[in-house]
């Protein structure tokens, strides 16, 4: 009885291999912008799954690019290290102390951990952030938060090279100002929306704590038209923390993204499953029409 059901088990394995297929040679040569952040950052077990999935994206053809927040970490060191925070409309002052420190966690703790994960996966993985090559260069978002940042200049041509080197970049949202060399710390979702867009990727994934965008009922919209997003933003059916990631998916969309997923991180392989299944994973937002599939069904990896 037991081999029967080891035989079953690995049946269904090649079953499913076979069916990925086609997914996986839609996404040959594709490069996929995926942000990495929420609980899924602090469980090892959920890092080495993660790690796990980019490389296999890497092995099987696609050109993967990670760009990672850090926001728990950060607020971690600050509370060690005793530095107050102040708030302005709920967002965080970043003052010239407080931004020293968000780069040395997010450059340094949150990327190398990043790497190392991917690197132990059996991937070759570089940390890089927004500062290097002029990659990402900024200006104030808003006086009032201090030293926060809004990309208006991107140079991709360093994660182009490292892709084509087989070389898997993992970019902490750290960014140069346009005057004086400052340093901005710029929001995860915000930086690899505009990492995407200059790199006129083929998909954005923006991983988080939720399934996805819901309906006034709450039911997870499975696709969306860009239309509907803004609809729903001013309707309020989109609200908190939603917004700045549906408007992250809009820019990344004008920017020449062909499309833009937000999923649930903390669903195991949900990369994977967006990529390589019939069904996909999350909320696909593109400007192409809907299509005509049931509610809750489309296709995922298909769409490229």
């Amino acid at each position: 009885m037991r081999t029967q059901n080891m035989n079953r088990d690995w049946t269904a394995t090649a079953h499913t291999l076979s069916e990925a297929l086609p997914y996986l040679q839609r996404y040959s040569g594709a490069v996929v912008v995926v942000k990495f952040g929420g609980n899924a950052m602090g469980d090892d077990d959920a890092m080495a799954e993660f790690a796990r999935d980019i490389v296999l994206m890497k092995q099987v053809g696609m050109n993967p690019v990670v760009c990672h927040g850090g926001g728990p970490m950060i607020n971690e060191m600050l509370a060690k290290l005793g530095i107050e925070s102040t708030f302005v409309r709920g967002k965080r002052v970043t003052t010239k102390e407080t931004v020293e420190v968000v780069e040395m966690v997010l450059s340094g703790l949150v990327n190398k951990r990043i790497v190392q994960a991917i690197n132990d996966a059996g991937g070759r993985a570089v940390g890089i952030s927004g500062k290097d090559d002029d990659l990402m260069v900024c200006e104030a978002d808003d006086p009032e938060l201090g030293f926060v940042g809004r990309p208006v200049e991107m140079n991709v041509q360093i994660i182009r090279d490292l892709y084509k080197a087989g070389l898997i970049p993992v970019i902490a949202p750290v960014a140069t100002g346009m005057a004086d060399n400052e340093t901005f710390n710029v929001n995860g979702d915000t930086a690899a929306g505009a990492i995407a867009g200059a790199l006129r990727a083929d998909r954005l994934l923006l991983l988080t704590d939720v399934p996805g965008v819901k309906d006034k009922t709450g039911e997870v919209l499975t696709q969306i038209h860009p239309d509907q997003v803004r609809d729903m933003i001013a309707d309020g059916t989109i609200a908190g923390g939603m917004i700045p990631k549906t408007e992250t998916a809009l820019m990344a969309l004008q920017d020449g993204v062909r499309a833009v997923v937000i999923l649930d991180g903390r669903v195991p392989h949900a990369s994977l499953l967006e990529l390589f299944t019939e069904h996909g994973a999350g909320s696909l937002i593109r400007s192409t029409p809907p299509s005509t599939r049931p509610h809750g069904l489309r296709q995922g990896g298909a769409l490229l």
